[in-house]
């Protein structure tokens, strides 16, 4: 209290103040993940590297050269993050974005297959929710057979569906997204079963007082109350269509797209070319949810649905 007698609020210090909104959490959790991630590349990277030493005849190194040396390989076991860093940009910004090289245009590729697909697999998943919900026949009888679509390994399904498509003279990039629709139509559907069954029965009752038909109910009543679940299930759809995109070129000998640079880098022990394409992989992801967060900010408020 100061000498007013008014009662001073105490100052947080920049590290609290960081700390309470959302960059600083963030920040410190990719720390951890970075700092644990160079401990892993040392530890596993060690037993290689000590056998190098072994052939060169080299003993006991100093401890720091012989970290250096584990987070320097070519071609380590795990490789560090500053090396993946470095791959991303010579694949990235060092290369022509339409050269076989760039990451840019393998994501692209890759991106192409997962949009068609997570089109074609959220189209199909509200058409059958709405199904479902208005016919009882198909919610026994359909519903079970889609949850149990899904116990179906996608790596077992995926050759099955490239040689059937391809057998019929389907290729290209089709095959692919009937894979990203296959794992992505079923988040849409669950979510939106729920979502169109959301209003209160006391809504019901009043559209009906209206006399309105089924398909303005659920025009003016169960869509608009199925918003919120459709963005949040699409959130899952896409990124469940990027993994099937991936998947989708492993089995085809696919030379362009994610896929095909994980599959060339397996082939010649390149880990960091892995790697760098799990990275893009994972960021590509988390774009294609952000833009769907933001879409769904925008309807909603539009919608008079404030999040």
């Amino acid at each position: 209290m100061t000498e007013a007698g008014t009662f001073q609020t105490p100052s947080r210090s920049p590290f609290a103040g960081l700390m309470s909104g959302t960059a600083g959490p963030v920040i410190v959790v990719v720390a951890a993940i970075i700092a644990i991630w160079y401990l892993a590349a040392v530890l596993l990277n060690t037993p290689f590297q000590r056998d190098i030493y072994q052939r060169g005849g080299i003993e006991n190194p100093p401890l720091a050269q012989l970290v250096a040396d584990t987070l320097s390989q070519p071609r380590p076991v795990l490789p560090a993050p500053h090396q993946v860093a470095e791959e991303i940009w010579k694949t990235t910004a060092e290369k022509s974005i339409t050269s076989k090289r760039s990451l840019v245009y393998h994501s692209g590729v890759t991106l192409s297959s997962t949009l068609l697909g997570f089109i074609i697999g959220t189209g199909l998943g509200i058409a059958l929710a709405i199904g479902v919900v208005h016919s009882r026949v198909l919610d026994k009888s359909l519903m079970p057979w889609i949850i149990s679509s899904q116990t179906i390994p996608i790596l077992a399904i995926a050759p099955m569906i490239i040689v059937v498509l391809n057998a019929i003279g389907i290729t290209g990039l089709l095959p692919k997204a009937m894979i990203s629709t296959y794992l992505s139509f079923f988040p849409v559907t669950v979510g939106m079963v729920k979502g169109l069954r959301a209003p209160e029965a006391i809504q019901l009752d009043l559209m009906k007082t209206y006399s309105s038909s089924t398909a303005q109910t659920l025009w003016k009543l169960r869509l608009p109350s199925a918003m919120p679940y459709l963005f949040a299930s699409m959130k899952v759809g896409v990124a469940a269509s990027l993994v099937g995109a991936i998947v989708g070129e492993l089995p085809t000998g696919a030379v362009a797209g994610l896929g095909a640079r994980l599959l060339a880098g397996s082939y010649y022990g390149q880990t960091v070319q892995i790697w760098s394409a799990l990275i893009v992989a994972a960021v590509l992801a988390a774009g294609l949810v952000s833009l769907i967060g933001l879409t769904e900010r925008v309807v909603l408020q539009r919608m008079g649905m404030a999040r």
